[in-house]
């Protein structure tokens, strides 16, 4: 199949700093690789956490950032004010929507529930053939282990095709997982045999 040109990447990640400051380091490094490769970063729109770091990484490197914020959460999650753009939206389906939309992949980086939430609905989607789009993991500290295990659990279970679980992109080192992404190629599996 033919690669696909990978020009924005819509990044989930959480709001929250986590206990380990690796988190937040490695949220900056992927910022900056999104700028140094000139890809846009399409998040969540906030300033604070991980999520802040990301965008201000990106920024700082002269990177283009996009962010889709819902009203309720624009003081709540501190809307980014030094976007390139920013979108505010009614809904956190209208924020997850438009994030899809402007994106031409997803990565999950470490997070709470909105994250995994956020991320496992575009898998979702791909597994369904609602999109080619790539999925990936940056699983910083072993941090996506646990959700790794558990996917191949449901393969073992017979709930989920193990076809799916190659589909997702997985590293630990920013630089790579965007290597990774370039070179990936759409498949998809049928779903109902």
């Amino acid at each position: 199949m033919v690669e696909m040109e990978i020009k924005s990447l819509a990044v989930f990640c959480g709001s929250s700093t986590g206990i380990n400051n690796v988190y937040i380091e490695h949220a900056k490094r992927f910022g900056e690789e999104l700028a140094n490769n000139n890809k846009t970063l399409i998040y969540g729109g906030a300033q604070v956490g991980c999520m802040g770091a990301l965008a201000d990484a990106s920024l700082h490197s002269g990177g283009n950032v996009i962010g889709v914020i819902p009203q309720k959460l624009k003081a709540v999650e501190i809307a980014h004010d030094q976007l390139s753009e920013l979108h505010v939206v009614n809904t956190m389906h209208e924020r997850k929507s438009k994030m899809a939309e402007l994106a031409d992949g997803f990565v999950a980086l470490p997070g709470g529930a909105g994250t995994l939430e956020e991320w496992f609905e575009v898998f979702t989607w791909s597994q369904l053939g609602y999109h080619a789009k790539p999925c990936g993991l940056l699983n910083v500290n072993n941090f996506f282990d646990p959700l790794i295990t558990m996917l191949d659990h449901t393969i073992e279970q017979g709930f989920m095709n193990k076809d799916y679980r190659e589909m997702i992109i997985i590293s630990p080192d920013p630089k790579e997982l965007l290597e990774k992404i370039d070179s990936f190629s759409p498949s998809h599996a049928v779903k109902w045999t």
